[in-house]
């Protein structure tokens, strides 16, 4: 056994101790513990201080140096909570009991579409707790696909990818999948993805939270390659609730319906931003700022798609869907 084979094992030792840890205490500690945890984090240790903080600045120019400041450590205690609440979930929801943890926002649509023969492509985003979405679908029996990123340590990337397919949710490897993501869509499954992953330089530009940002063209191909409604979904933590989330369907795009504005790469990629971008303004202390969503410029070959009215109006065919 090599010295990084090594490293990984024991890095993933203290994983699973931690997550025993986790699940050994009421989730209200671990909500108490969030916030000592989130002052070391962001105060004494200063972890991706500048990071978040140019984040932050971009996208809320409005905010004073100590506001900026408690969003960050706001935001350090939702990233903190939503680890035990991934690590409570599957031992506390259950297809009885949902009602005590979980609110649902246009579950009318979501349902509609979930029993929909055609496939459909469910797209969220580093916001709220993304993970828990997924256990819920499969709670429900709504089996969902979801293309990831192989990790790096093999120990880690085996645990997370058994934990996430107890619950109903198979994961897709981000690299050489093409085939199988083509079996899901054309066999009328649900294929889940994070939309606001950075793309590089050859991917679709559009503005988020104030500044161009790079997305993959696939989101959008996958809609409208197979005909598949694109539902923007979120799940958001409930104010000061530990394990309390609103499940909300934030837009729907469906190709039999698409105004031709939304009908290509650029458009379907700008709407479904927007509909993330709503979300993240309801409820800031919960994106991941600490990570480099906006890396580079755009190409100077390229122009920057300038973003449409936030809330599309009424002769568009895309979704709002009611409360």
């Amino acid at each position: 056994m090599n010295a990084q084979r090594v490293k990984d094992w024991l890095v993933y030792f203290f994983v699973r101790v931690a997550f025993c840890v986790i699940q050994s205490l009421r989730i209200e500690t671990c909500d108490a513990v969030s916030k000592w945890l989130a002052f070391l984090a962001c105060d004494v240790f200063k972890l991706r201080r500048s990071v978040v903080d140019e984040n932050l600045q971009h996208s809320f120019p409005q905010l004073s140096a100590q506001q900026r400041h408690t969003l960050a450590r706001r935001t350090w205690e939702h990233l903190i909570l939503m680890v035990c609440e991934i690590a409570h979930v599957q031992r506390k929801l259950h297809d009885t009991n949902w009602r005590n943890y979980v609110v649902f926002r246009g579950k009318r649509e979501l349902l509609h579409y979930l029993l929909d023969p055609r496939p459909r492509v469910l797209v969220s985003g580093h916001f709220g707790n993304f993970e828990i979405a997924s256990i819920l679908a499969g709670a429900f029996g709504f089996h969902t696909y979801a293309v990831a990123r192989r990790l790096d340590n093999a120990f880690l990337h085996k645990f997370v990818t058994r934990f996430r397919e107890s619950k109903g949710q198979f994961i897709l490897e981000k690299d050489g999948s093409a085939n199988l993501i083509a079996d899901v869509l054309n066999s009328g499954g649900t294929l889940s993805i994070l939309g606001d992953q950075h793309a590089g330089p050859k991917g679709c530009w559009v503005n988020f939270l104030g500044r161009p940002a790079s997305y993959h063209k696939a989101v959008a191909l996958f809609t409208l390659s197979s005909g598949a409604p694109m539902l923007v979904i979120t799940c958001k933590r409930i104010h000061g609730q530990p394990l309390r989330f609103e499940f909300g369907v934030e837009g729907i795009a469906d190709p039999a319906t698409l105004p031709d504005e939304r009908a290509s790469v650029s458009g379907l990629t700008e709407w479904y931003n927007q509909m993330l971008e709503q979300a993240v303004y309801s409820a800031p202390e919960q994106y991941w700022w600490v990570h480099r969503r906006w890396r580079d410029a755009p190409p100077p070959r390229r122009r920057t798609k300038q973003p449409a009215p936030a809330t599309p109006t009424s002769d568009q065919q895309v979704q709002r869907p009611a409360a």
